[in-house]
């Protein structure tokens, strides 16, 4: 997914990083601002055993397929209902499962009723998320997958991979610029494409890991870790706002909904990293909570809490450093729709060693 605040670019000076401050033995590492899970994973792959948390539920079954699966997927009960199942190898099942689902007739479900012209056509708000085809196939395949779930036919493992591989495949089909704070008035190339489920990636151990859906003030005391890595929001826009439709995917909940946008409530998902008045409070009661050897930090030069908000907070805990990378802005929209000039920013890894 292409996701604000996303670290792909900079996972391997993330590696790099760390490495040249923790002690080798190190096994548990959290990653508490989870998001898609792509820290996480990176590390789990290292040989560490994740403990991940994020307060976005789609972002909860993102991190629980690729961070809490770590074995193959046997789908053995579906076989009451998919009975050529039976004749496939278990490691191909989840392929064999997501082509079934790619296959069924679509389904005029919530999705497309609220987020596709078809089905807004003359109401207050005509909306065009996705086109009307992919609206309904994915309709169609998250009423599937939740009644296998509420028939006992899938484990919660399978649910969750299944879950994720919809949400990744769906978000691949939006008709947007990039996040789902606004779609586009034309249907762009990509967002014409009939989608057709490309199976998540499976990333395999021998460790036993934890996934949570909790505000990370509330879980960080309960979490004990050698390594806490930390990446909240840097700024005043709300993830919930930006990624708004893949929660109602996630949670197939028939939210209510308002605005041009389609907006569900996001009172009880609203960071306060995200406000300037309340940021500093926060996170200072996060670090004081937090039970780990080693926190690290990142956070770019434009963040709201500044460079000297973050070292005499961190500092409180022990010896405090930092490392920096520049590295190219995230970009939703085109550029001349925001205020920034620079196309680069610099992001800084702090970190402290407790004492």
């Amino acid at each position: 997914m292409n996701y604000i605040g996303s670290k792909l670019s900079l996972l391997q000076f993330l590696e790099e990083s760390i490495n040249k401050v923790v002690d080798k033995n190190c096994h548990v590492f959290c990653d508490l601002f989870a998001g898609t899970g792509i820290v996480g994973s990176y590390f789990k792959r290292k040989g560490y055993r994740i403990i991940a948390n994020d307060i976005q539920y789609y972002s909860y079954v993102l991190n629980r397929h690729y961070i809490g699966n770590h074995k193959e997927l046997p789908f053995l009960k579906l076989t009451k209902e998919i009975s050529e199942l039976k004749n496939i190898e278990i490691n191909n099942r989840k392929n064999f499962v997501c082509s079934y689902l790619s296959n069924l007739k679509g389904a005029k479900g919530f999705i497309y009723k609220n987020y596709c012209v078809g089905g807004t056509k003359n109401k207050n708000e005509e909306r065009q998320y996705f086109s009307d085809e992919n609206g309904m196939r994915c309709d169609a395949i998250r009423q599937k997958v939740e009644n296998w779930k509420k028939e006992k036919l899938i484990t919660d493992n399978e649910y969750y991979f299944l879950l994720a591989t919809l949400i990744e495949t769906i978000d691949k089909r939006a008709n947007t610029a990039s996040i789902y704070g606004a779609f586009l008035k034309q249907l762009k190339k990509t967002a014409q494409t009939p989608f057709v489920l490309k199976p998540a990636e499976l990333i395999m151990n021998d460790q036993e890991h934890q996934v949570f859906n909790e505000d990370i003030n509330n879980i960080a005391s309960k979490i004990e870790g050698d390594i806490l890595y930390l990446d909240p929001p840097y700024n005043h826009r709300q993830y919930a706002t930006n990624y708004h439709i893949l929660e109602t995917v996630a949670k197939y909940d028939n939210p209510k909904i308002h605005g041009k946008t389609g907006l569900r409530d996001y009172q009880n998902q609203k960071s306060l990293y995200c406000s300037k008045s309340q940021v500093k409070k926060a996170f200072r009661d996060l670090i004081l909570k937090a039970k780990a050897k080693y926190i690290f930090l990142s956070y770019n030069n434009e963040g709201i809490m500044t460079f000297n908000d973050i070292k005499e907070i961190m500092s409180l805990r022990g010896k405090y450093g930092y490392f920096t990378k520049e590295y190219n802005r995230f970009k939703a929209d085109k550029s001349e729709n925001r205020n920034y000039i620079a196309s680069k920013t610099l992001e800084y890894l702090h970190y402290v060693v407790c004492r």
